[in-house]
């Protein structure tokens, strides 16, 4: 069958910026090539290309490109399909023996081998293979995958390099002169001992046409522009100050030291530190000026091309905070731009813009975000450790900034923060702007919530389904997942379809976030939409059955043709790149045109909500999700999940789900494990890039996360949704909780309790999802003891209901505002 209209546009349209998305960490001069060649490829990821990561990441795209196929389209001669062959015949044993062995463990921790597999990731084999094949150039393409459910190990063929692939990239470096190490990766891997090779590409992990990416990249037709979001190290430079990993308390004691903030400012030179990225060309970055308006700094540098090739740069503006009362990192992430693509000898005037209140410190003791008194210094370059000090800003007296209330407890711990923090000696002769008093951000809490109308009339009953996700009053399996199918299929869940004669429309939430995740094909019926062909279950859960079970699932799972009668139908969605890729572009208007892909995919099939973006910040490289998360710091990841949502949100009837709120940030029982984390920190570094996200793009929904925070789960938190998310950031939208099926999370090693539907109700939390019959059963049993109020029911179902009135509108025709 031939590619849909909206395919090709959709494809197209990616194609032109996944470059941007590429990270050249070294570069010699040997590349683009002259032309397509015959090309000597090795590496798992030539024939294993990795589009994204496991879990909700996964998308049901139509096809993929993998690199061998791509370099192969675009006229290339792969001269090494021997050594590809026996690869993966050694890696296919390689995996039955780490399936095996998954599950032999999960049966000795006496443990859901769902549970207990979920995400896990088999690391790269040893092998002892020639390296038979001969070209005019030569890649090694190194490949890790990581996913939902497991966080990745500081080991060889994870984060670090196997004997074999350090080996062989050495010997190929030595032998050929145009030699790439190519990086389909979805975080840092430790590069230290390769450090020799001339040409490093961090290709990433591009979604469907990541094998043609890379063609585009070795020809010339596209020139990697990216900058890293998150830092590279050597693995034994990286912060060890906090825990990660623990199962049930993990303590955030580095507090608002994270990722560059740390490197900074204890002095640490990173093998390629955040913001950093090469091109085939030269950039000449010039502060032309920088003034103050009130608080608002605009910064405005010339850039121009220097070199031989065509290319684009990122000028990035840092600001680095005066000494005083509260430990300050050395610099901080300020503001960006990139220009277009420039042609040598070309020049472009970017202008930088941002609010100097935005780059407060919180003041615990004074429950209070503050610029204290100092010269603030600005800094403008293309890396965080490539720029100039510009420009003075100076608070003569301190300002606070935005009074608000102390929310979220303490820790059992004070906040880490370096004895003596850098500072470099400010130059002399650097023009001084004088920021002026201006009067604090005044919040108001508490404000009534409005009651619809509609919802009085509601029985009780009625209210506590409005509460929960959609699910199957038969119980078994479909209880557990949710009617994810009933009205579009592969969906991941639905409001309740119960009162829909009431007004109350179901809402359908689709998986993300590299783009929807539904059937490829489907019929329907009188009962709704059902799927043919298997996918229902994701591979990476599949893959953990024993056969005899797998083929009972298929039974009950898969249909291979639509019953008679019936016609089947198409969903092929795009996947796009994963989150971190999309922020190392640099370039909101490119997250701007992926919302609007999934955007007009999910009007397309009758998606309301889309479960994405993900913006959780990558505190540790080892947090198994953070390929689909965007950066270490809270602007980028605020910003970017802003640019997407505004792409979506222009579709009508189509909303994002902001997740996972907040301090989500390893996938060690996520289910029930304890942030432990600063209320500075927490609001400086975890909960940033949600507010800039709901300022900037007002997503129509977001998503709480499974932890606890400081003893108490996230979606139970009133403080952190009505107090914090609601009055501070002024969301609107509705919240939901991820997919929690309470007795089967926790284990026997757990010592925190299940989070509580009752109480998320409680708490402002207006839909627990996926739902279950025990869910409102549990809401109902509250409501009748007196545990919860039937008017906060009855805000959380009008909350739902002017939602449903905003999406569904699209649906009828009618004006949703």
């Amino acid at each position: 069958m031939d590619l849909f209209e909206y395919e090709k546009e959709h494809l197209a349209a990616l194609r032109g910026y996944l470059a941007d998305c590429c990270v050249l960490l070294k570069n010699n001069g040997e590349f683009p090539l002259d032309g397509p060649c015959r090309i000597a490829a090795y590496g798992s990821g030539v024939r294993r290309t990795v589009k994204g990561g496991t879990g909700s990441g996964e998308v049901n795209s139509r096809y993929f490109v993998n690199i061998e196929d791509g370099l192969k389209a675009d006229g290339f001669t792969v001269t090494t399909s021997a050594w590809l062959d026996a690869y993966d015949q050694l890696r296919a044993q390689a995996k039955k023996a780490f399936l095996k062995q998954v599950r032999a463990d999960a049966k000795a921790a006496k443990t859901n081998y769902f549970v207990y597999g979920m995400g896990k990731v088999m690391p790269e084999p040893e092998y002892d293979l020639p390296l038979d094949g001969e070209g005019d150039a030569a890649i090694y393409v190194l490949s890790r995958i990581s996913g939902e459910g497991s966080d990745r190990e500081p080991v060889a063929g994870d984060v670090r390099l196997t004997a074999s692939e350090g080996r062989d990239i050495l010997e190929l470096n030595r032998r050929y002169s145009k030699f790439l190490l190519v990086l389909n990766v979805g975080g840092p891997v430790d590069l230290s001992e390769v450090q020799e090779v001339g040409n490093i590409l961090v290709l990433s992990q591009l979604g469907v046409e990541t094998g043609s990416a890379l063609a585009d990249i070795l020809l010339g037709r596209a020139v990697p522009s990216g900058k890293l979001a998150t830092t590279w190290s050597a693995w034994e430079n990286y912060s060890t100050i906090g825990s990660f990993g623990d199962h049930n308390d993990t303590r955030y004691n580095e507090g608002v030291f994270v990722g560059y903030r740390y490197f900074d400012s204890v002095g640490k030179r990173a093998l390629y530190p955040f913001g950093y990225g090469l091109s085939y060309t030269s950039f000449d970055i010039k502060t032309e000026g920088v003034s103050l308006e009130e608080s608002s700094v605009v910064v405005r540098a010339n850039v121009t091309n220097i070199g031989n090739m065509n290319g684009k740069e990122v000028v990035q503006v840092y600001l680095s905070a005066p000494e005083g009362r509260l430990p300050k990192p050395y610099q901080s992430l300020a503001g960006f731009a990139k220009t277009e693509l420039l042609n040598p000898g070309e020049s472009e005037v970017l202008t930088v813009r941002f609010d100097l209140s935005d780059q407060s410190s919180y003041d615990e003791s004074k429950a209070a975000y503050v610029l204290e008194t100092g010269d603030y210094i600005l800094r403008v370059g293309n890396s965080s450790v490539d720029t100039l000090p510009t420009a003075i800003i100076r608070v003569e007296e301190e300002q606070i900034v935005r009074k608000v209330r102390n929310s979220l407890g303490k820790p059992d711990f004070e906040d880490w923060h370096p004895e003596t923090a850098l500072r470099d000696p400010i130059p002399e002769g650097l023009p001084v702007l004088l920021l002026k008093d201006f009067e604090p951000e005044t919040v108001v809490y508490d404000l009534p919530e409005e009651i619809d109308p509609a919802v009085g009339s509601l029985t009780d009953e009625d209210l506590c389904y409005l509460n929960v996700g959609a699910f199957d009053t038969r119980g078994g399996l479909m209880s557990v997942v949710g009617e994810s199918a009933q009205n579009v299929s592969g969906a991941a869940g639905e409001t309740t379809s119960r009162l829909k004669g009431k007004g109350f429309a179901p809402l359908v939430m689709a998986d993300g976030p590299a783009g929807l995740r539904l059937s490829r094909m489907f019929y329907r019926d009188e009962k709704g939409a059902h799927a043919v062909g298997n996918a229902s279950l994701l591979e990476s859960v599949s893959e953990l059955m024993p056969a005899p079970l797998r083929a009972l699932a298929n039974l009950f799972t898969v249909r291979k043709t639509a019953p008679k009668g019936r016609q089947i139908e198409y969903q092929y969605c795009t996947a796009i790149p994963i989150g971190t890729a999309v922020a190392q572009s640099w370039d909101l208007s490119f997250a701007e045109l992926c919302g609007d892909i999934v955007g007009s995919e999910m009007e397309r099939f009758g998606v309301h909500l889309w479960l994405a973006p993900a913006l959780n910040i990558h505190r540790s490289i080892l947090c198994g999700r953070n390929f689909e998360y965007f950066s270490e710091d809270p602007l980028i990841s605020g910003f970017f999940a802003a640019a997407l949502t505004r792409g979506v949100q222009r579709h009508p009837g189509c909303g994002v789900t902001l997740k996972h709120y907040a301090a989500n940030d390893q996938e060690n029982n996520r289910y029930g494990n304890n942030s432990l984390v600063s209320e500075r920190a927490m609001r400086e570094i975890y909960l940033r890039g949600f507010e800039i996200c709901v300022r900037e793009g007002m997503p129509r929904a977001l998503m709480t996360s499974y932890n606890l925070l400081n003893g108490t789960h996230t979606a139970e938190r009133r403080d952190l949704i009505q107090d914090i998310l609601r009055s501070e950031f002024g969301f609107d939208g509705i919240v939901m909780t991820d997919w929690v099926i309470g007795d089967l999370m926790l284990s026997k090693a757990d010592i925190h309790p299940a989070v509580k539907p009752n109480r998320v109700a409680a708490a402002g939390g207006d839909l627990f999802m996926p739902g279950r019959k025990s869910d409102v059963e549990d809401i109902l049993a509250a409501l009748r003891k007196g545990e919860l109020s039937r008017k906060q029911l009855e805000i959380n179902a009008s909350r739902l209901l002017r939602m449903i009135m905003t999406l569904t509108a699209a649906d009828t025709g009618d004006s949703a505002e």
